[in-house]
């Protein structure tokens, strides 16, 4: 197993492909006004970081560029591709058939009872919630293996994979490369780590956030949070 392969939710996964630069890109993009530069992250370099974040001087952060695997369920692809100011290519059945499709299964804990209307709701837990979760695990199981098994039966009789695709929901998992500059990462992280997010999404968000983004901008990081978590 691939010990940069994070695994998220039951099927899920994530990994960092490659990355090009780090805390002192972001610096010597802002010094470059001043034909200046820093040959190390000193702490006057640490204190024009804090300055670019608190003061929401964004463009510098845009020169560390980030290039990501992910596999999730397509609910949750479909949040993440209005994060428009990245690039997205996606696993296509159109192409491509699997030999073994995931689909989306919650953990008990996560089962969740919507209360409110729309732009205005909480979520809680139910009282009887193994009964719950028993039935919720019951009815995806089976919608699952009637559409996969529509899905399957279509193609044999030689449907484009194009229209056969239509009949499989959303539940299932999808893979796709994601390529996002430092500036928009923020911005993801600010939005769908955060306590009003999806909890679907919250997951990657999360392990992207300490994982990831921590460790490669560590000082972009701590001024991050120090600065609330906003975007920029």
């Amino acid at each position: 197993m691939d010990e940069n392969v994070f695994k998220i939710l039951n099927s899920g996964e994530i990994k960092l492909i490659e990355y090009i630069g780090d805390d002192l890109s972001i610096v010597n993009a802002a010094k470059v006004s001043f034909s200046s530069y820093e040959d190390n992250m000193s702490d006057k370099a640490k204190g024009l970081l804090n300055f670019l974040l608190k003061n929401k001087h964004a463009t510098p952060f845009e020169h560390v560029v980030f290039k990501f695997y992910v596999k999730c369920p397509i609910f949750v692809a479909r949040e993440w591709f209005r994060h428009r100011w990245s690039s997205f290519n996606e696993m296509s059945m159109r192409y491509h058939v699997p030999d073994k499709i995931d689909f989306f299964y919650p953990e008990k804990n996560t089962i969740r009872k919507q209360v409110g209307k729309p732009g205005s709701y909480t979520f809680e837990p139910f009282t009887d919630q193994d009964a719950i979760f028993d039935e919720v695990e019951y009815q995806l199981g089976l919608a699952y293996s009637i559409s996969e098994k529509a899905y399957r039966t279509l193609l044999s009789k030689g449907v484009a994979k194009e229209i056969a695709r239509s009949v499989l929901p959303v539940g299932q998992y999808t893979e796709f490369i994601w390529t996002v500059n430092a500036r928009s990462l923020i911005n993801f992280l600010s939005l769908r780590n955060d306590e009003h997010a999806q909890y679907e999404i919250a997951e990657y968000a999360k392990c992207i956030e300490e994982n990831i983004f921590k460790q490669v901008l560590p000082e972009t990081y701590v001024s991050w949070v120090n600065n609330g978590r906003e975007s920029i």
